[in-house]
């Protein structure tokens, strides 16, 4: 009988993949290379490389200006409507534009503003620092006495429901988390947590950078009423690529973009020196949009919609499986820890291990072993797993490389000291 544990188990289980041939349609550069940092930046689409060439040398080149009302104006939303299937949202509730960042602020400061007299957001400890960061920076900006209260986790995996429904009341504005967690994958139950907020009157805002692409998200059956997320990810559209944002219908025309734009202005071309909003989501657009790195967005998101959300998911979940069955046969005697949940249900696309060298394997990985992975802080090793281009066999492989870099002691040749970048 095949062991399960074995190289061949793993090409049996591509050999059944029914999402393999995806595999084909992304550029492969190192045959060797096991790449598991997809959950950072996905690889790139061959479909994304011929549609640089033609916005570069035919719409930019020939077209010029022209391009402009040949296709260039309508990208934001024609790009929203398609991420709006991805996630669960109507056309005309998503649209792309600026970064997570910049549009964090734009909805945290403009849900702020339609709270009045409430002055409390909830965040965790397990959301993206940077998150934290913007919601900071939104509570000094408005300086209307809000109070931004981080809640921790109970063991810095699992995020905290029940201490967060807990600090729910009527003073409560605004709830931000990311729906899956960025260091151990937790995924919130959006529909519940949404729900609890809104019993106290509370509006919750929903930061999708580790779902969208990898996790179903149903953001009108859970009645969500903001998210936002980046694009380069599970959606393969190119480093830095603008990020996306969806207002719930109800509350577009209530909501006001705080960095009201020229791009978001009805009738921009009229130059009119007084702002007036569009109505419907084009309002949270700000500047005019970096078209290159926009429209590559697009053959990513077509690939998922051709796949299917549902596909994905059902091999993103099988693929987590087989990698933490792999873990606990062959690296948890060897040091590596478990740092995401058990539970498929509640886990995203990643798996992170723990280990005391922690960087130094990280290291070993990248520079010796030809493994991809990434590195967050204190000691968790991320491997993300993409299910239009990650096989089993390339997680078996980087199980057997896991092993080798604590075996060997490969990961001794190597310094503690960690750079900015990791």
């Amino acid at each position: 009988m095949m062991s399960p544990y074995s190289s061949a188990y793993a090409r049996s289980l591509d050999s059944q993949d029914a999402l393999a041939h995806f595999r084909s349609r992304f550029a492969f550069d190192e045959p060797d290379l096991v790449y598991l940092d997809g959950n950072s930046l996905g690889r790139l689409p061959l479909a994304s490389q011929a549609l640089a060439g033609e916005i570069v040398a035919g719409q930019w080149g020939r077209r010029l200006i022209r391009s402009w009302n040949e296709g260039w104006f309508d990208l934001p939303a024609r790009i929203g409507d398609k991420l709006a299937y991805l996630l669960g949202a109507e056309d005309g509730e998503v649209i792309v534009a600026d970064s997570t960042s910049v549009n964090l602020f734009k909805l945290a400061v403009a849900a702020l503003r339609h709270q009045p007299g409430r002055t409390r957001i909830l965040t965790d400890d397990l959301n993206f620092p940077s998150d934290v960061y913007i919601l900071q920076g939104a509570v000094a900006t408005l300086g209307s006495g809000h109070v931004l209260e981080i809640v921790p986790s109970p063991d810095g995996i699992h995020g905290p429901v029940d201490a967060l429904l807990a600090r729910l009341d009527e003073r409560v504005a605004l709830v931000v988390l990311s729906h899956t967690v960025f260091k151990s994958g937790y995924v919130y139950d959006m529909a519940a947590v949404t729900a609890a907020a809104h019993a106290v009157g509370a509006l919750v805002l929903w930061d999708l950078s580790h779902s969208a692409g990898s996790v179903p998200v149903d953001l009108d059956g859970a009645g969500a009423d903001l998210a936002i997320g980046c694009t380069y990810k599970y959606l393969n559209g190119g480093p830095g690529a603008p990020a996306f944002l969806f207002v719930r219908r109800a509350l577009q025309e209530a909501l006001a973009n705080p960095l009201s734009g020229w791009m978001g202005q009805h009738a921009p071309f009229d130059f009119a020196l007084a702002y007036a909003p569009e109505p419907g989501i084009r309002h949270f657009l700000t500047g005019t949009p970096p078209v290159l790195s926009l429209a590559l967005i697009e053959p990513g998101v077509d690939l998922l919609l051709e796949a299917g959300m549902d596909a994905l998911r059902a091999k993103s979940v099988q693929q987590t499986e087989y990698m933490i069955a792999l873990w606990e046969e062959i690296l948890q005697p060897r040091g590596y820890t478990l740092k995401s949940p058990l539970d498929a249900t509640r886990r995203g696309s990643h798996v992170s291990l723990g280990h005391a060298e922690g960087w130094r394997i990280n290291q070993a990985l990248i520079r010796e072993l030809n493994v991809l992975p990434d590195f967050r802080a204190p000691d968790n090793i991320r491997l993300g797993i993409a299910p239009l281009y990650t096989t089993f066999e390339e997680l078996h492989e980087a199980v057997e490389r896991l092993r080798r870099v604590v075996d060997d002691r490969i990961f001794a040749r190597y310094s503690s000291h960690r750079p900015v970048v990791t």
